[in-house]
């Protein structure tokens, strides 16, 4: 049997946002997550020797990243986009997760301020991050300076993002030693509103309201990304349509428990195997979506967030 849901985590559910679409607004919704990373201003954020504003190319001009870095030699160097379902997200509501990917893989982490809808629906992320990643390896030596040890991550609309892109870097030659994908979303086909496909994935029913993310929130976040629901079916939104995993860069997947996206979640890591890619996958028992950012209040949330992040510094020192 699968563990409870961890107590510490259940005590802070009632305190997350995003969890009533039928109020939430795009503004909303960006304020809310922002004012829960303000919430945390007094708690120092994890320690990073060096941390700058910067910027990358995006799919229509220059985007706003932040680096993050300890030491200065040679580095595996760490594409990060953050959740938010596309829509919320931002550089500061991510800052201590791309601290703790610094501090516990010894990289070099780029997170990328990408376009969000509704202003700039799909495929603007998706083409930002694309273009993220090759400006970066591009420029390699701005960074890390190892092209053998080029990685991407991401959590939620994040993972699916970096899902994404390392399928369109094994399209495009370009070579990842790995990708961390936190409870992404894999497959928007129907837009979590279409019963037959929501039945494919049973945890939607399961785990649909009262665990922080919600079904109808997910419906909510597919409507402002996607112009026409028909593209939910690009492999460019749900990478578990592709024709092919094949060849794709080595994965880190983790799911929650409690958490409508962990079935697709686990079914992409399903399909990656199938497809003969190297994957370690990690379940999340007793966890919701958004655990890798609970981690100073949930010793259950911070272990499983370090396992993740100990294979994937695995994967970047294995290198490619």
């Amino acid at each position: 049997m699968p563990l409870p849901l961890d107590p510490v985590v259940e005590k802070i559910i009632p305190l997350l946002p995003l969890r009533d679409p039928t109020v939430m607004t795009p503004q909303s919704a960006r304020d809310s997550l922002r004012a829960l990373a303000d919430a945390r201003a007094a708690v120092p954020p994890p320690p990073v020797e060096h941390v700058s504003n910067i910027e990358v190319q995006g799919g229509a001009g220059k985007r706003p990243a932040r680096l993050y870095r300890n030491g200065s030699g040679r580095a595996p160097t760490v594409i990060f986009f953050h959740g938010g379902g596309w829509v919320a997200g931002d550089l500061e509501t991510h800052d201590r997760q791309a601290r703790n990917l610094v501090i516990e893989t010894g990289a070099v982490v780029i997170s990328v301020d990408y376009r969000r809808p509704p202003e700039t629906r799909f495929p603007g992320a998706f083409e930002d991050a694309f273009a993220a990643v090759r400006d970066v390896v591009g420029r390699i030596g701005d960074f890390g300076g190892d092209l053998a040890r080029v990685g991407v991550a991401g959590d939620s609309a994040g993972g699916n993002l970096a899902a994404t892109t390392a399928l369109a870097c094994r399209d495009a030659g370009i070579k990842l030693a790995g990708q961390l994908l936190v409870y992404p979303v894999t497959d928007v086909v129907g837009n979590f509103a279409d019963p037959t496909e929501n039945a494919r994935f049973p945890s939607r029913a399961e785990n649909a309201e009262g665990y922080f993310l919600t079904r109808a929130t997910m419906e909510w976040f597919c409507g402002h990304y996607l112009a026409e629901m028909a593209d939910g079916a690009d492999w460019r939104v749900s990478p578990l349509r592709a024709k092919s995993l094949a060849g794709v860069a080595p994965a880190v997947v983790t799911t929650a428990w409690f958490d409508p996206l962990r079935d697709e979640g686990h079914a992409y890591a399903r399909a990656l195997k199938a497809a003969g890619v190297p994957v370690r996958y990690h379940e999340g028992e007793g966890l919701i979506h958004g655990y890798f950012g609970l981690g100073d209040a949930s010793e259950t949330a911070r272990t499983e967030a370090q396992r993740a992040r100990a294979d994937f510094k695995a994967l970047l020192a294995k290198g490619v």
